[in-house]
């Protein structure tokens, strides 16, 4: 009997198990032993790979790490797509955020086990920072396309996609930042209404300023 054929499909998810399998181990290690005292030859041992098996994954162990991270950024863009066309493109974005935050489903970061505690490790740790860089670049990268596309607009020739997407992921990041310094795990959602909030056209004007004349300074 000739020997079973793998699948496309079937070499797929014996392929994503082996990711998952290394990320969730240096998601472990990194957050029980730090960063610094993790190597990723522990880290293949520890999934019961090679390190040459490692590679094809991932290029760092810092990246292995916060592999987790990189769906939310998916599960923000997928839910800036389902909203309604009519909606302004950053009530769009905010409104897209909380309901990521607002998903039970999508096992956002403050009902995940111990993404407070990666955070945190990343707000210390300036590799494990600038890694988690990078995805949200690769994110806030494919919310321009979205917001252009809403707007029915090229953003290589208009800036407002762009514009849209660094004001949202911007408050999305002040309210990160303040959530990891509070130390209070369930209050991310406040924090990110709080943080969309502080973008209103106050920010444009000087204390005691009137509206008349800050639609002059702006126009």
């Amino acid at each position: 009997m000739a020997p079973e054929r793998r699948t496309p499909d079937r070499r797929s998810r014996k392929a994503r198990r082996t990711r998952d399998t290394l990320a969730q181990a240096a998601f472990e290690l990194v957050l029980d032993r730090g960063l610094r005292y993790v190597t990723v030859e522990e880290i293949a041992e520890a999934a019961d790979v090679d390190r040459r098996t490692f590679s094809r994954y991932f290029a760092s162990k810092e990246a292995a790490a916060l592999d987790s991270l990189r769906g939310d950024g998916d599960r923000i863009n997928e839910a800036l797509r389902a909203r309604p066309a009519e909606e302004p493109p950053l009530l769009a974005y905010r409104r897209a955020v909380l309901a990521w935050l607002a998903d039970p489903d999508a096992e956002p970061w403050h009902r995940r086990p111990r993404i407070f505690d990666l955070l945190t490790a990343a707000e210390e740790e300036p590799t494990l920072y600038a890694a988690f860089h990078h995805i949200r670049v690769d994110a806030q990268e494919e919310s321009v396309a979205i917001v252009a596309d809403r707007l029915g607009t090229d953003p290589r020739h208009d800036l407002r996609p762009a514009v849209t997407v660094a004001a949202g992921a911007g408050a999305l990041l002040a309210a990160q930042a303040a959530w990891v310094r509070g130390g209070r795990p369930d209050a991310l959602p406040d924090l990110v209404t709080e943080a969309f909030d502080a973008l209103s056209a106050d920010l444009l004007t000087a204390p005691g300023t009137t509206e008349d004349t800050a639609e002059e300074a702006t126009s």
